[in-house]
C-alpha cells in the first residue's frame, strides 16, 4: 500500500534546551550520549547549560567534533567506531544538516554494521534506528525530520544519498535561541533551501493532496517570516516560525521528495563547493519555469504565495516566467542573497553539468520527462 503521509519523529519546540534534552534522556533511560557538535557551537550558552545539566545528573558524554560540511563517508564510519568503543547508547546531534546527517549515518552503522557506503545501494536499514536526538542550528535542511542522508564519496567527492524511513531521528528539538546569531546571508540561504524543499515537493510526481496542503503552509510561513529573520536575527517569533517551516519541509522530503532543483544543486554544489542552500536558491527559478509546462496551477500558486500578479490571458510559459522572476525577486531583493555571477562560474562550464543532473537520483521525481536538453535549459536560467 502506498501511504501518502508518515511521521515517526517526536518533535519538541522549546526555548530551554537543557530541560528538553534532560527530559528525553530520562524518558528513554539514556545514560551516555555521543555528542556531535562543533567546538565553536559548544560555547553557546544554551549548549553550555545542557552540558552542565548532563554532568550534574551523572551522565558522562563523549564529544565528537569532527563535523565536516557535506560529510565524507570516513567521518561517519569513524564516528560509529568511536560510539562502539566508548559504549555510548544514544546520539545528540547539534548543528546544521551536515552534523545531523553525520549522526544519522553513525546511528545506522553503529546499529547494523558495515560502512555507510554500503547503504547507498547494497543494504537497507531493516528496522527503526532509535537513539538519535537531532537539534538543528539552522532553518533550512530539515534534516531533523528528513529520511535522506547525503554523504560524500571519499574519493570522488560525489554526493550519495541514503534514503530510509527507518533512519530518521527519534527526537527533534527545535530551540530558537540556537539560531539567533546565524548570519543574515546564511539565514537567507538556508531559508531558501527550505522553500525549495516545499516548492519541489509540491510539484513532485510523488506529491499528494495532503502533502500539498503542508507544502503550501510551509511556503507561506517562509514568505512571511524569513525576511524578518534576515532583518533581525534576534526576532524569536520569526526564528521559531522558520524552524517549524524548515522542519515541516524536511518532513515533506520523506513523503513527496524533491526533483530537478535539488538534482542541479547536488551536482553543482559538489563540483564548486558552494553551500547547499545557496545552490538550491539559484536552481529554483528555472525549475519552476519549466515545471509550469506540466503543472501550471501549482507553479502559479507558488507565485501567488510570493505576491506575484498574473494577467488573465497568461500562457503556461508566461506564468512560469512570472513565477521564476518572483522567486528571484524574493531571493535577491527581499533577502539580499548575492547573485550567481559572484561565484564566477563560466556559463558553458555550468551547462556541461546537464548530463549529470539528468542522471541524478532525485531527477526521477520530476513531473515531466527528463532530458539533458531540459537540464541544460534549466541551468541557463541561473544566468
Amino acid at each position: 500500500m502506498q501511504y501518502k503521509l508518515e511521521q515517526n519523529v517526536k518533535v519538541v519546540v522549546t526555548r530551554e534546551l537543557a530541560d528538553a534534552i534532560f527530559d528525553i534522556l530520562e524518558a528513554r533511560s539514556y545514560r551516555k550520549p555521543l555528542l556531535l557538535v562543533s567546538t565553536f557551537q559548544l560555547q553557546h550558552p544554551s549548549i553550555q547549560e545542557m552540558v552542565h545539566k548532563l554532568e550534574e545528573t551523572g551522565r558522562s558524554y563523549v564529544l565528537f567534533d569532527g563535523i565536516i560540511p557535506d560529510p565524507p563517508a570516513y567521518t561517519i564510519n569513524d564516528g560509529a567506531a568511536l560510539f562502539q568503543e566508548k559504549g555510548c547508547d544514544c546520539l545528540i546531534a547539534i548543528g546544521g544538516g551536515s552534523a545531523i546527517d553525520t549522526a544519522r549515518g553513525i546511528n545506522i552503522v553503529r546499529k547494523f554494521g558495515g560502512k555507510i557506503e554500503d547503504y547507498v545501494s547494497d543494504r537497507t536499514v531493516p528496522e527503526f534506528c532509535e537513539g538519535l536526538i537531532a537539534v538543528p542550528t539552522t532553518s533550512g535542511t530539515g534534516s531533523e525530520l528528513s529520511n535522506a542522508l547525503v554523504v560524500s564519496d571519499d574519493e570522488t567527492h560525489a554526493k550519495l544519498a541514503v534514503l530510509s524511513n527507518n533512519a530518521v531521528s527519534e527526537y527533534a528539538v527545535l530551540c530558537p535561541p540556537l539560531v539567533t546569531t546565524l548570519p543574515a546571508q546564511m539565514t537567507a540561504a538556508t531559508g531558501m533551501d527550505a522553500f525549495a524543499h516545499a516548492a519541489e515537493a509540491y510539484t513532485s510526481a510523488l506529491s499528494s493532496p495532503i502533502t500539498d496542503a503542508i507544502c503550501e503552509k510551509v511556503m507561506y510561513l517562509i514568505a512571511k517570516y524569513l525576511p524578518k529573520a534576515v532583518e533581525n536575527g534576534y526576532d524569536l517569533e520569526a526564528r521559531e516560525r522558520m524552524m517549524i517551516a524548515s522542519c515541516l519541509a524536511g518532513w515533506m522530503l520523506n513523503n513527496a521528495g524533491t526533483h530537478l532543483g535539488h538534482s542541479q544543486a547536488h551536482i553543482v554544489g559538489a563540483k564548486y563547493k558552494i553551500p547547499h542552500g545557496a545552490v538550491c536558491a539559484y536552481a529554483l527559478p528555472g525549475t519552476m519555469l519549466y515545471t509550469a509546462e506540466v503543472n501550471v496551477k501549482k507553479v502559479k500558486e507558488i507565485g501567488l504565495i510570493l505576491g506575484a500578479q498574473y494577467p488573465d490571458d497568461s500562457t503556461d510559459l508566461e506564468i512560469g516566467r512570472i513565477t521564476a522572476q518572483r522567486i528571484r525577486w524574493f531571493r535577491d531583493e527581499v533577502l539580499g542573497m548575492k547573485p550567481w555571477a559572484a561565484y564566477e562560474v563560466a556559463k558553458e562550464e555550468l551547462l556541461a553539468c546537464a548530463p549529470e543532473v539528468a542522471a541524478e537520483r532525485f531527477a526521477g521525481n520530476a513531473p515531466m520527462p527528463v532530458s539533458e536538453e531540459l537540464c541544460r535549459r534549466m541551468l541557463e536560467e541561473w544566468y
